[in-house]
């Protein structure tokens, strides 16, 4: 039985400081669906990723990562004659990383109901999806649907991550309508302190809420009861992808079978693994650093 299976688009990332004026680059992969499977499976779970991929070098690469990590890829397409998506990364002096998409039109973005295997999702303990792939476009956001409505009929725990990304949506309106559906869907929700109004409908006390604040820290609702944990103080090298290394740990706890502050405390350790490295997913522990 799979322990998790997630979809979404993985796509390659350059990060530079400002292109006008830098001379070298770091080009790695990434995605939020595809840091949460690998940091699942190095810490020992089954996790299963769904999506599609350009017949290109970026796919291939892709590929082999999730293949190389333990990652069940046997859901994953090649479509040929398309290409994989892009983000670029500009690192700006005391400010968050200039952020520039280039996914119009990608394979990943293709994502539609049709691929979504509903056996396999009715197999799985839990489905986790984000915002950002909802954003992508109807064909994806469909296959959110699909795959959201599979879990529910068979019982399935589903996670959702707020994820949200401005620049992927027409309007403020029609993103809160979205991923506030999502969000009364899941059974485990995930956010940061800035995104709360967007999902104020799904923030019931039946609900486990849990936001991430950073390096500041973490809280979460369960059970009707608050718990805190602190962020940990490490060294930052690049903050990109220590939300989505956060859920990875926090879900590794609650397969585990752990308490709410130990969940907590697995996610910020995952979070710090990730600012720690230049890659939002190649520091993420296993079992025996954790």
């Amino acid at each position: 039985m799979t322990d998790v299976y997630t979809l979404g688009e993985a796509l390659g990332v350059v990060s530079s400081g400002r292109v006008r004026h830098e001379s070298e680059a770091r080009l790695d992969v990434c995605g939020p669906e595809f840091t949460l499977a690998v940091g699942l499976a190095r810490l020992g779970h089954r996790a299963c990723f769904l999506g599609k991929v350009g017949g290109d070098e970026l796919g291939a690469r892709v590929l082999t990562v999730l293949r190389g990590e333990g990652v069940d890829v046997a859901d994953v397409r090649v479509s040929e004659g398309a290409r994989t998506g892009m983000l670029l990364r500009e690192s700006r002096v005391g400010r968050e990383p200039q952020v520039t998409h280039y996914r119009a039109g990608s394979a990943g973005s293709s994502l539609s109901p049709g691929n979504v295997p509903i056996d396999r999702i009715a197999a799985s303990k839990m489905l986790h999806v984000t915002g950002l792939t909802a954003g992508l476009g109807r064909g994806a956001l469909e296959a959110v649907r699909a795959a959201v409505s599979a879990a529910r009929t068979a019982e399935v725990v589903i996670s959702f991550a707020v994820n949200y990304v401005p620049e992927l949506w027409p309007s403020v309106r029609e993103a809160e309508e979205v991923l506030g559906e999502l969000a009364c869907e899941s059974h485990l929700l995930f956010l940061g302190q800035d995104e709360l109004d967007l999902v104020k409908p799904a923030l019931t006390p039946e609900r486990e809420v849990v936001v991430h604040r950073g390096m500041k820290g973490a809280s979460v609702r369960a059970n009707r009861m608050r718990y805190d944990a602190p962020g940990l103080q490490v060294p930052i090298v690049d903050t990109a992808g220590s939300g989505d290394a956060f859920v990875a740990g926090y879900i590794s706890a609650a397969l585990d079978g752990l308490t709410p502050q130990e969940r907590l405390h697995r996610g910020t350790v995952l979070g710090a693994a990730a600012v720690s490295s230049a890659s939002d997913w190649q520091g993420l522990p296993d079992r025996a650093d954790l």
